[in-house]
Order: C-alpha cells, then sequence, then structure tokens
C-alpha cells in the first residue's frame, strides 16, 4: 500500500476493525518513511455482468435504467417506495448471483415482469404491454386473462 502522503511503498497496519455493517474492513497504517498515519477500507467489489441488447451490442448495467423502468410502469399506482426498492434489489441480487458475464436485455425485462406481477398487476400490464410489443387487443386480454386467473388460482390476492 502506497502512502498518500510520501508515495512510499512501505507502510505498517497499526489497527484492524470490521466495519459496523460488517461491509468493509477499516485499516489504521503508518507510513515506515513519513510516518503519517491514514486509514485504509478494504470492501467487496462485485461486478454486475454486461447487457446484451437485442441489436446484439453490450452496455453496463445501470440501476437507475432499471428503477426507471419499473416507475414507469407503477406511474399513478399505490405501490409504497419500499416496496420497489425491493423490486430493484431482488432484480440486481438475482443478476449479480447469476454468476453470468453477460445477461441479455430480454432476461432482465422478464425478471422485472415477474417483480412487477407481485406488485401491482396493471403495472405488470402496462409494461408487458411495451416489452412484449402487443399489437392488438387480442394480446392485452391474454395477458389479462393471465393475470386474472392467477388471482383465481390464489384466493390472496
Amino acid at each position: 500500500m502506497k502512502c498518500p502522503f510520501c508515495q512510499h511503498d512501505d507502510t505498517q497496519v497499526l489497527d484492524t476493525r470490521v466495519s459496523e455493517l460488517g461491509d468493509a474492513i477499516r485499516r489504521r497504517r503508518r507510513c515506515v518513511k513519513c510516518e503519517k498515519r491514514f486509514i485504509t477500507f478494504e470492501r467487496i467489489e462485485l461486478v454486475m455482468p454486461a447487457i446484451v441488447k437485442k441489436s446484439g451490442s453490450r452496455t453496463e448495467f445501470d440501476s437507475i435504467k432499471l428503477r426507471s423502468s419499473l416507475m414507469l410502469a407503477l406511474r399513478k399506482r399505490p405501490v409504497p417506495a419500499a416496496a420497489v426498492d425491493a423490486a430493484v434489489h431482488c432484480i440486481e441480487e438475482k443478476i449479480r448471483t447469476s454468476g453470468e458475464r453477460e445477461i441479455t436485455s430480454g432476461h432482465i425485462g422478464e425478471l422485472v415482469m415477474y417483480e412487477l406481477k407481485s406488485l401491482d398487476k396493471i403495472a405488470y400490464i402496462r409494461f408487458a404491454s411495451v416489452y412484449k410489443s402487443f399489437e392488438d387487443v387480442a394480446e392485452f386480454q391474454a395477458a389479462i386473462a393471465e393475470v386474472a386467473h392467477e388471482r383465481k388460482a390464489d384466493p390472496k390476492s
């Protein structure tokens, strides 16, 4: 570890502690050359897979785009912000733990539809109509029938 003050390569670790949340290690260090002290943190860096679009182009995963897509489908729907946060977190976790280096945008769309179906049926229909490029009323009716059938099968909804 280089000293941030004199750029010397040799530093000593004086103290090591786990952060309060348990997600990082805090190390107090001292430079052997200039004797100045500084703190470093070690955190796990999980890399999200690259997103492969329908066109074949690749882009970085963007959680802001994911949240925007959910929020657009949920516009003017009575869904709490905490539920949206949980859905975004769940989708990100599924992507992160997939073990894949690349994931298709279509797969992300399926994950979004799955989460929306449990959050709000109207938002699910909205998103599905755009995602699946509904061309006529029959496709809307089929999606509505699917949601209605699930509601009858699960009396809790």
